[in-house]
């Protein structure tokens, strides 16, 4: 067993050490919206109107969602899995993640507001009803509870802030356990009857946090022997 991790553990940093490591997830992060935008061109071109299915608004907010919530619980990830393994290196994906996760969230939510509120212009834009939308329907409003969240936190993401908020830049970016838990919790609310799949990515943030308690114990004991 023990051979077996430590086999486990060399791939793991072999593959982090790989200098084409961060282009790879880069690009593999890219992926799915390049792979939105052929697709949305192919449907709003006629060349193949099918392809996001009978609703392509609601197919494309659930691509994006999913891709946001996605890379935000991998972000999330990376300090567990670098402690875990010793793989230092991962640290250095975790702004780039981060502002990944952002970025399909933006897309998610200007989706909505372009396609289901037909905000594609401050003419027609009706604000009022929107902002009644946020705060009569739960899943919606806790969603923006999450985009704020990581709005704050890809404003604050450079070195530069980092600086001028000192401990308290720690302490700010502590909201990414806000906004990974408000978009577990959007997730689960928008479903209609079928919640397993958004159960799925409960159980991985109920892991990740589970991790960092254990971590964090183990920390405090070693302070007191200490």
């Amino acid at each position: 067993m023990q051979r077996a991790w430590h086999q486990l553990k060399r791939l793991v940093l072999a593959i982090v050490n790989w200098r084409y490591f961060k282009p790879a997830v880069f690009i593999g992060c890219a992926i799915p919206l390049v792979d939105l935008v052929v697709s949305f061109w192919l449907v709003y071109t006629g060349r193949n109107p099918n392809l996001l299915g009978a609703e392509p608004t609601k197919a494309m907010l659930h691509l994006t969602g999913e891709d946001a919530l996605a890379i935000l619980l991998l972000t999330l990830t990376v300090t567990p899995a670098r402690r875990i393994f010793g793989a230092n290196k991962l640290h250095d994906l975790r702004r780039m993640l981060g502002l990944w996760a952002f970025t399909y969230a933006a897309i998610h939510l200007s989706i909505y507001l372009v396609f289901d509120q037909l905000c594609y212009s401050p003419g027609t834009c009706q604000f009022e009803a929107v902002w009644q939308d946020f705060i009569k329907r739960p899943f919606i409003f806790v969603g923006q509870v999450a985009f704020i969240s990581m709005l704050l936190l890809a404003l604050t993401s450079t070195k530069g802030w980092q600086r001028r908020l000192r401990k308290n830049w720690n302490r700010l970016h502590m909201l990414v356990f806000v906004a990974a838990i408000a978009g577990v919790i959007h997730f689960i609310w928008i479903q209609k009857a079928d919640i397993e799949e958004p159960l799925n990515w409960a159980v991985w943030l109920t892991a990740l946090i589970g991790i960092r308690i254990f971590f964090w114990m183990r920390a405090n004991r070693r302070r007191a022997v200490a």
